[in-house]
């Protein structure tokens, strides 16, 4: 018996090591600048594209997509402009793995290729690039929406079978979005409208900063807007407000600002004064407003 457990613990060792490699990783985008915006542009941001700031290529540019044709991961348009894939079908335990093993493909593919799924079966290793490791982790994404999805395609392009099916479909299911701040979205979804907002603090922080304003009465957006609830996204708090479906997207730029200097006052009282019992009750009630976004 002792002969086999020593014959079986090299591939016992190696199965631990692989299970820690592939552990869950929380909060994929942590220590990049650009991180509120990642996880905009994943999660709720229809049609949108930025230019990504290549660490170790600054003269090679990639643009990074919201979602690209059939939701491919990477592909090199065959005017040789490279797209890079954040809403994508499948996912591994790292999705910052995921993008940065497309990252790489795609910066050596050639004109036309296509990555359909991310490389989200090849064993984890120590040789492996996350984003971190390849892009300027200062760098500021500035992403540009989109009414539709005709960037998939070079200018002056007449779109024909799949791929016009694809764009169709695609155009079909936008919901009409704007920026109105870093990393904050107006979306009209239906006959409702909503600002959602990827706040980059902890989740502890921003929670009480905003206890802090809700006791004060200085949570909403201004006239016709009501605080919803937040939701969690790849370790940050987003949280959402409802807003007038009669008013314009450009509307809300100012409230968004007003708000954003408003939270940032209340983060830096958190050092000094710690909430009173009214605010911990405002507390409270907001963790009790969680939703889901669908």
């Amino acid at each position: 018996m002792g002969k086999a457990a020593r014959k079986k613990g090299p591939k016992n060792n190696e199965a631990r090591r692989q299970k820690v490699r592939d552990v869950f990783v929380g909060q994929p985008f942590e220590g990049l600048a650009a991180e509120p915006e990642l996880i905009a542009m994943r999660e709720f941001v229809p049609s949108a594209t930025a230019a990504l700031s290549i660490a170790d290529s600054p003269d090679r540019t990639v643009t990074l997509a919201t979602v690209l044709p059939m939701a491919a991961a990477a592909f090199v348009r065959s005017d040789g402009e490279r797209f890079l894939g954040l809403q994508v079908q499948t996912r591994s335990s790292d999705i910052s793995r995921d993008l940065g093993r497309a990252l790489q493909w795609v910066l050596d593919a050639e004109p036309g290729a296509v990555l359909s799924v991310p490389d989200t079966t090849t064993p984890a290793h120590a040789g492996d690039k996350r984003l971190q490791d390849l892009l300027v982790a200062d760098a500021v994404l500035e992403p540009t929406l989109h009414t539709d999805f005709s960037w998939w395609l070079p200018e002056d392009t007449d779109p024909q079978g799949e791929v016009a099916l694809s764009l169709e479909r695609a155009n079909s299911a936008i919901m009409p979005t704007d920026r109105v701040g870093p990393a904050a979205y107006w979306v009209e979804a239906g006959d409702k409208s909503h600002v959602r907002w990827v706040r980059p603090e902890p989740e502890n922080a921003l929670l009480q900063a905003l206890a802090r304003l809700s006791a004060a009465g200085e949570i909403g957006l201004g006239e016709d807007s009501r605080y919803a609830g937040s939701f969690r996204a790849h370790g940050l708090l987003v949280p959402v407000w409802d807003v007038d479906s009669e008013a314009h997207a450009r509307e809300w730029i100012e409230p968004t600002q007003q708000l954003g200097e408003r939270l940032d006052k209340a983060l830096a009282s958190l050092d000094e004064t710690p909430l009173d019992a009214t605010e911990r009750r405002a507390r409270d009630g907001l963790v009790g407003r969680q939703l889901t976004l669908r």
